[in-house]
Parts: C-alpha cells; sequence; structure tokens
C-alpha cells in the first residue's frame, strides 16, 4: 500500500516525528496563554552598598549581591592586573591580599568584604618602583605569557608571609613545628597558582631571592 502513488505524501507535506513533538508542544504552550497576556517585566537584582580600602583608597560601590570580589574589581574599579583564568578557583590568576592574607577573588562576593584591606598586584609596586618580588620575578624570568603572573606575585609575597608567622603548611611532617623557609615548602604553598608556561623553577628562584636564601645554586640578591 505505501508504495501506491494514491497514498504517497507529496513532499510538501512531510514532516518529521520530531517536527510533530515540537509542533505539538508548541500548540499546547500557545493554547494555555491568552493573547492580550503580557509578559512582566524582570524584577532588578538586589543591591548592597560596600566600601573597602583597595590599594591604600576607600572605594564605595554599590553592587548586585552576587558579584564576585575579582568582577567587582575589574569591572567597576578597572584593576584589570588580577585575571580571570578558571573562574572556579582552580587556577590561583585572580589571587590578591585580603588583610594581609592570600585568597581566590573569583571565590568570594564582594559584599562580605565590607571594611577590609585589600591588595591587587597593582598596589604592590608600581612601573618605576617594583615591589622586591616582581623585581625578582623579572630578574629570574619568572613568567613566560605573563597571564598567571599578577596571581602569582600577590601569593609568592603571601606565602613568605606565612612562613615567617609559623603558619604550618602539608609539606611539614610535624604541623606543630615551624615550617622551614626551604624551596619544598615554598613549592607546596605555591601550587595553587597554574601556570601552564611552566615557569616554576624560575618562581621559586625569585621567592628565595626575596627571602635570601640559596635554591639550586641560584644565590640570593644582597
Amino acid at each position: 500500500m505505501a508504495d501506491d502513488p494514491q497514498f504517497q505524501i507529496s513532499p510538501q507535506f512531510q514532516i518529521s516525528r520530531r517536527g510533530v513533538v515540537v509542533g505539538g508542544a508548541a500548540a499546547a504552550a500557545a493554547a494555555g496563554v491568552p493573547v492580550d497576556a503580557q509578559v512582566p517585566a524582570a524584577a532588578p537584582p538586589p543591591t548592597m552598598p560596600v566600601a573597602f580600602r583597595i590599594n591604600g583608597r576607600r572605594q564605595e560601590l554599590v553592587l548586585d549581591t552576587r558579584t564576585t570580589l575579582l568582577d567587582a574589581l575589574r569591572e567597576h574599579l578597572r584593576l584589570t592586573g588580577s585575571k580571570k583564568g578558571c573562574d572556579h578557583g582552580q587556577c590561583g590568576a585572580c589571587t590578591v591580599l585580603v588583610n594581609g592574607q592570600r585568597i581566590n577573588s573569583c571565590l568570594t562576593l564582594a559584599v562580605m568584604h565590607e571594611g577590609d584591606e585589600i591588595t591587587t598586584v597593582e598596589g604592590l609596586g608600581t612601573p618605576d618602583k617594583l615591589h622586591p618580588m616582581q623585581a625578582a620575578f623579572v630578574r629570574h624570568d619568572g613568567y613566560q605569557c605573563g597571564y598567571c603572573t599578577p596571581g602569582q606575585v600577590c601569593s609568592a609575597v603571601a606565602v613568605l608571609d606565612e612562613i615567617k608567622a609559623g603558619i604550618p603548611s602539608h609539606a611539614q611532617a610535624d604541623v606543630a613545628a615551624r615550617p622551614a623557609l626551604s624551596a619544598t615548602e615554598m613549592r607546596e604553598r605555591m601550587s595553587g597558582n597554574i601556570c601552564r608556561c611552566g615557569a616554576y623553577s624560575n618562581i621559586i628562584d625569585a621567592m628565595a631571592d626575596v627571602a635570601g636564601i640559596k635554591v639550586a645554586g641560584v644565590e640570593a640578591k644582597a
């Protein structure tokens, strides 16, 4: 019967099974909406004022409460040194210092930092007056493409402060003991900052330089 010409469907009327399903769903949806119905306007997102000190200057913003600290820095304050890499807290490119401690700024909301002191790579030094860690990165070629470098520098500064303060890490056999200022300790603490170019050994050399220790034959600068 299917081969009988009188039962053949003209190509212009042929439709796939998917077409039938989609068309039926659309018809059902349309039947439930009045012709003169108006789509209500979306409510504006909730906002909140927040004030903090960024690189020594007081900043006041009114932000969508969902805004991350990273987006507040980059999109609202135009401090684009902190990079958005993975946006999941896995690469460390967005590392900044909050009250002296390093954090992944993509994982925290800006409104959570009312009154905090925040330092980005722009606040560590300037092209005319580099922070010692920035100068050491240049001296030891601690970067290649440079995308991760701002986060690496901020993290490196914080790592030396952590060791100096006696904060333990997983590299220690005894977490109750004072951490050693060593290449192993620095590598462990820097493991959350990814460099896809592979400049890790040079980064450790730069950190050792600033710390005043010798690593892998690299003499610390006076």
